[in-house]
């Protein structure tokens, strides 16, 4: 009965310790996705930010520029790319919209974002662009992978279409959460004028026919969960300047828009609240399932064996039973 009793337990010790590896290195890949129907918002500010005032083509100082992000996924467009790529794919279209203190729309950006809902990498697929025009992404945008690594990675930058390197700079605690701290700079570059203008009959083509041209600078910063490879806090140190041209009246140069956005307090606590309960999910099947299997496996072994041993033990003898003497007859 112990040796079958060993077996059984030997069988589940090869079970259990076989299934840790499984887990984390073909379901873990295979499972872990960004879902295609994927809605997020975010609220930035810039406050005492410098902004220009086309009506007298000046800058002033204002108390507050606002800016809204949003990503929506796709579903039907995501399903529709998988099919000839081979592979899980989400698209999210986003919109970057910039309003004054007034209320009034300075801005606004669109694109389409196409990438592997496993790693993040971009894939090149009809549709790609920004502000309706077609570009060919390199490197990561908006989030990182899973499992984030402590080193550069490449990084797309929307206003100057350019992928550049995004520096680790460290690990640190942000609000009870430790985090990977990832820095950017972008120098001065030439942009284009977005499509939407915020002067009803000016448009980019109008300005061009100026001479006048944008340029464009930001030191981007990111504090990224490492597990989940979601951003928890971000920040942007923005200028942009219009320079040469008619349209100035003779000026080198004017600040378009200049300021240090960062993410509203309400957003902070709800993103962080969000990535904390994802990062149980991915710890699970990454480390905490792994290693419990791993070391039920190994005790596992460790009692078939003991049962084993025992089952090989020669058992105790039998001492031989004694008869009572007989009595003696004369």
């Amino acid at each position: 009965m112990r040796r079958k009793s060993g077996l059984v337990l030997l069988a589940l010790a090869v079970f259990f310790a076989a299934l840790s590896p499984l887990l984390r290195w073909y379901a873990f890949p295979r499972l872990a996705k960004v879902p295609a129907n994927q809605y997020q918002d975010m609220v930035l500010e810039a406050k005492d930010a410098t902004l220009l005032d086309y009506g007298t083509m000046t800058a002033k100082k204002v108390s507050k520029v606002t800016i809204v992000q949003t990503l929506k996924g796709d579903v039907e467009a995501s399903e529709k790319i998988e099919k000839t790529a081979g592979r899980d794919v989400v698209v999210w279209d986003g919109l970057s919209y910039v309003q004054g203190p007034d209320g009034k729309m300075v801005s606004k950006i669109p694109e389409r974002y196409i990438f592997d809902a496993h790693t993040q990498e971009p894939v090149h697929a009809t549709g790609e662009m920004v502000d309706g025009t077609p570009v060919k992404r390199e490197g990561i945008e908006f989030k990182w992978p899973f499992l984030v690594e402590k080193r550069d990675y490449e990084y797309f930058d929307a206003q100057a279409r350019v992928t550049a390197p995004i520096h680790y700079k460290g690990t640190r605690d942000f609000r009870g959460v430790s985090v990977y701290y990832f820095e950017q700079t972008i120098p001065w570059t030439k942009v284009p004028f977005p499509r939407t203008m915020p002067v009803e009959g000016i448009t980019p083509e109008t300005v061009a026919a100026t001479g006048t041209t944008r340029w464009y600078t930001t030191v981007r910063k990111f504090w990224v969960e490492p597990v989940t490879g979601a951003p928890v806090y971000g920040e942007e140190i923005h200028q942009e300047e219009l320079r040469g041209g008619t349209l100035l009246g003779g000026r080198e140069k004017v600040t378009a828009f200049a300021g240090h956005v960062k993410m509203r307090e309400d957003y902070i606590e709800s993103t962080v609240d969000l990535v904390k309960s994802q990062r149980v999910l991915v710890l699970l099947m990454t480390s905490y399932l792994p290693w419990g299997f791993l070391s039920l496996g190994v005790l596992l072994l460790a009692l078939a064996l003991y049962l084993e041993a025992r089952g090989r033990r020669p058992a105790d003898p039998v001492p031989a039973e004694t008869s009572a003497p007989e009595p003696v007859t004369a």
